[in-house]
């Protein structure tokens, strides 16, 4: 089992918190880089939250 199937099974049944996480998260190191790294950052924050599961309404591949 890989460390990200692990890091998956722990935040099942917890996406919208661990998205608003990324967020909040992107948004603090933006703050403190004065949004030197912006879009870097913006790309980041959506790529973890494809790997979280998807936003609403967007079709995820079943689990095995």
């Amino acid at each position: 089992m890989s460390m990200l199937d692990k890091l998956k099974g722990l935040l099942k049944g917890h996406e919208e918190q661990a998205r608003q996480g990324v967020e909040k998260a992107g948004d603090a190191f933006d703050a403190k880089t004065g949004n030197k790294y912006q879009s870097q950052t913006d790309t980041v924050q959506q790529k973890l939250n494809e790997q979280i599961g998807g936003q609403e309404g967007e079709q995820r591949p079943p689990q095995p």
